[in-house]
């Protein structure tokens, strides 16, 4: 079973956070949640708390895939941990997938040179924060080479149904949309 990191950080959007932890379990994959913080209740942009299973400091092994949510201020805490920017390098360098969506693409991947020389998308506005070498697109979901970023709460959806299909393949996939009625 692949499994999927999701890294939470204080004032995450809770749509992005929530809805992919549900619809990655629901296409088989084996998900731990990991705070970026010192404590495993994480207050959300909506102040919506969850608790997650792990911190991220405790998290030793490296994940087939890294998720990371969106949200302001969550984008710029995933952005500040030094873990998160080390655990983005080495899944790189070793071509596992990293999923971001909302401003995590600008803010957090695009600073450390993820997006460089790739097609990605992000919410509206923050694609400033990208580099020149970033092609930038405001397509729902961008799959480019082993990065997927998203736009914003409302794709979140399709955002994992992309990563169920890069993971677990197609068929899991449309079992997953069919069941959960995503059209």
């Amino acid at each position: 079973m692949k499994k999927v990191l999701i890294a939470i950080a204080e004032g995450f959007e809770e749509m992005e956070a929530i809805i992919s932890i549900d619809m990655l379990h629901r296409g088989g994959l084996d998900v731990t949640t990991a705070s970026v913080t010192d404590s495993n209740i994480i207050e959300g942009s909506r102040k919506i708390k969850i608790q997650t299973n792990i911190l991220l400091g405790n998290f030793k092994e490296l994940p087939d895939a890294i998720v990371l949510p969106g949200g302001m201020p969550g984008a710029e805490n995933l952005a500040k941990s030094e873990k998160v920017k080390e655990l983005l390098k080495n899944m790189n360098n070793q071509n596992k997938l990293i999923a971001a969506i909302c401003a995590s693409p600008a803010i957090v991947l695009a600073p450390i040179g993820l997006l460089d020389d790739k097609k990605a998308t992000c919410y509206p506005g923050f694609q400033k924060n990208f580099t020149l070498s970033t092609t930038y697109t405001n397509e729902n979901v961008v799959i480019s080479k082993n990065i997927i970023t998203s736009k914003g709460p409302g794709t979140a959806f399709y955002f994992a149904l992309e990563i169920i299909k890069y993971l677990v393949g197609k068929e899991k996939m449309d079992d997953v949309r069919q069941k959960t009625l995503v059209e």
